[in-house]
């Protein structure tokens, strides 16, 4: 039984010097978690300015370390300006504003705000609190103006104007430098850049600089990755890794270096993509590396808990309804896939705001929510799980565009700021058809159905051609017995590659074809066992896995199954939270909640997010949306996957 405990921890930034002064420089002794970028930024130099005087700091930042800090090239204006505080404006906070778009929106800073609305050092800004908003009268005080080193400005660094599809990674490989570096040097520069922005880049030789090599894909290093790390994400030692970035023999690995890979379609873009990530957890999208847009996300999660139901001074009671009420207990799961995500997406430098609404699975309660909890001022809602409670909630807020995602609902009546994120039921029976059209070896198909699936059986046989077809033996009365014998499948058998359709969910029949099926399959007969309906018969107890397994058993799928021999980083933070693995409904939760914040990141907002990054792909779920005319956004994308040394993995090109 896992326990439930929430915790939330603070990350303190700090960091402090100890200076002398001297003629001309300054030292620095290196604290724990600096960086030489870090610690450039506290003296107004660049990273190449400590690089300059301090060569061994290229290779290693050691703890203790005393650095050599040049004297700051920045002017400091021979006036500067004391606040001193002249009044207060009221203000009203809007939808979607945030301590720092008021920041700017007024010029002062996001502390002075808290220091004068001290609830904000408890709570999140809610639309409709009025906030006093500090005004300050500048007073100038006379400074020193430092002389500034002129010998060596103009050539240490040049300007450079951007070129179309370039990102800061781009330039930063270019010329040598981490992500980091390239904006220390460019204090104030935005989260993307323009084409035509002019900045400035290491002065180099033209011979010096690196080449963008469309045959490879480059990889952003992670902070505290080291290379045992990377041959895990990447499957490349520290030797290969050297051959193909000769520069890591003298530097190291850096955080925000870029690295030369071989090619990889998980690593492909215009952007150097992370896609594997410190946790493992993006091995096919592109969002981490597009992410422009760091302000808190708003996300409501509405699952039906059910809580006024359990006994709160009994835990007896707590533990039985959470074995016993499926509502509670898929709720419960889906959760905490959503609190690791909420957690790795903090590490991302993306806060989110979350609330959770127990709808306790009645309609009554949704539209109590709905009235009394401002959900209009979401970003996104996720949920509910119930079609009825769902339909209310998306037709509520169609009004206000805000996008609302089911989790688990198909083929739903729907409008367009409905996001049906489970493939619809056509789509797995199409996507197993297509897969096998698509294999060109000569395979021969038999189709076994029931009289309840005999359709299914029609539509193989249409769009498959020549196909057998075998259909459960019946009784008197014309019902099915829900089996065959070996001779009604043997003599349709041939010689080389068989392909053997089963449609059914009686696990009585499964059990008896795969027997029988498991019996006949050998080198002169090579069966391969499939679906195009994946559904609990096939994994009733009764039913054995190792029969599935010798047959390969091929099915579409929602979601694949992730690798617990693989080293996942959201499966260990999951075990180290709760306890235990984590099963669907909590994976589901975790890759939805990251889908649909990183979308939010990377684009202006969700509905921009489905033409600018068609396919996303997460721990076991990727989502790719087709909008329908006058209708919802639907999840178009389907797994094969098959059995294979008693283990779920995605299918190859071929059956066979």
């Amino acid at each position: 039984m896992k326990n439930l405990l929430y915790i939330f921890g603070f990350i303190l930034l700090f960091g402090c010097a100890s200076t002398t002064q001297a003629q001309s420089h300054k030292t620095h002794t290196v604290k724990a978690g600096e960086t030489v970028t870090s610690i450039a930024k506290q003296y107004n130099v660049t990273p190449f300015d400590i690089y300059a005087l301090n060569p061994d700091a290229k290779k290693e930042l050691k703890i203790n370390a005393v650095l050599v800090i040049p004297k700051s090239k920045v002017v400091v204006s021979e006036t500067s300006g004391d606040k001193k505080l002249h009044s207060f404006k009221e203000h009203k906070v809007k939808r979607k504003e945030t301590l720092y778009s008021l920041s700017k929106k007024y010029g002062v800073e996001q502390e002075d705000i808290k220091k004068h609305n001290p609830f904000l050092y408890a709570n999140t800004l809610r639309k409709g609190d009025r906030i006093k908003i500090p005004v300050y009268k500048t007073v100038k005080v006379e400074e020193t103006k430092e002389v500034v080193d002129t010998v060596e400005e103009a050539k240490d660094y040049v300007s450079y104007t951007v070129l179309p599809k370039e990102g800061k990674w781009r330039i930063a490989y270019k010329y040598g430098i981490t992500v980091e570096e390239l904006e220390a040097i460019n204090p104030g520069m935005s989260e993307t850049l323009d084409v035509g922005q002019v900045i400035k880049v290491p002065n180099l030789n033209k011979k010096d600089l690196k080449e963008i090599d469309d045959k490879y894909s480059y990889y952003t290093v992670l902070p505290k990755e080291g290379f045992y790390r990377l041959k895990i994400k990447l499957n490349l030692d520290q030797e290969a890794l050297e051959a193909l970035n000769p520069e890591l023999k003298e530097t190291g690995l850096k955080s925000g270096m870029v690295l030369k890979i071989p090619f990889s379609e998980a690593v492909s873009g215009n952007e150097a993509s992370t896609p594997i990530s410190d946790s493992n957890l993006f091995p096919a999208s592109s969002l981490v590396a597009n992410i422009k847009n760091y302000e808190t996300k708003h996300i409501a999660v509405m699952l039906p808990f059910r809580l006024n139901r359990i006994n709160s001074d009994s835990i007896l009671d707590a533990k039985n309804k959470i074995e016993s009420d499926k509502f509670l207990s898929t709720s419960l799961d889906f959760h905490t896939g959503v609190l690791i995500a909420a957690d790795s997406l903090a590490k991302l430098g993306i806060s989110v705001k979350l609330d959770v609404y127990d709808t306790k699975n009645q309609l009554s309660e949704v539209a109590s929510l709905l009235s009394s909890k401002n959900l209009e001022d979401a970003d996104a809602v996720i949920g509910p799980l119930m079609p009825n409670n769902f339909q209310r909630v998306a037709s509520e807020l169609k009004r206000k565009n805000v996008p609302v995602f089911s989790p688990n609902l198909k083929d739903l009546k729907t409008s367009d700021n409905v996001f049906q994120t489970m493939p619809a039921s056509d789509l797995l029976e199409k996507s197993m058809i297509d897969f096998i059209k698509a294999d060109n070896s000569k395979n021969h198909i038999i189709i076994i159905s029931d009289a309840k699936n005999a359709s299914t059986s029609n539509i193989l046989k249409r769009e498959l051609g020549a196909a057998a077809q075998v259909y459960s033996r019946k009784g008197k009365e014309g019902k099915d017995l829900y089996y065959i014998l070996e001779g009604d499948i043997r003599t349709k058998l041939k010689a080389g590659n068989n392909i053997v359709f089963l449609e059914t969910d009686n696990y009585t029949f499964v059990s008896n074809v795969t027997s029988i099926l498991n019996s006949l399959n050998n080198k002169t007969n090579k069966i391969v066992l499939a679906t195009t309906n994946m559904n609990a018969a096939f994994e009733n107890d009764e039913i054995s896995n190792y029969h599935l397994s010798n047959l390969n058993f091929h099915f579409p799928t929602v979601s694949r199954t992730y690798n617990e021999d693989d080293n996942n980083s959201f499966a260990n933070t999951y075990k180290k939270a709760y306890g235990e693995t984590p099963n669907k409904t909590a994976v589901r939760g975790f890759d939805l909640m990251m889908d649909v914040v990183l979308r939010l990141s990377a684009s202006d907002n969700m509905y921009d997010s489905v033409s600018e990054f068609p396919l996303t792909e997460y721990v076991e779920n990727k989502f790719a949306y087709n909008k329908q005319t006058f209708g919802a956004y639907y999840n178009n994308t389907v797994y094969i996957v098959k059995y294979q040394d008693l283990k779920i993995v995605e299918a190859g090109k071929n059956v066979f």
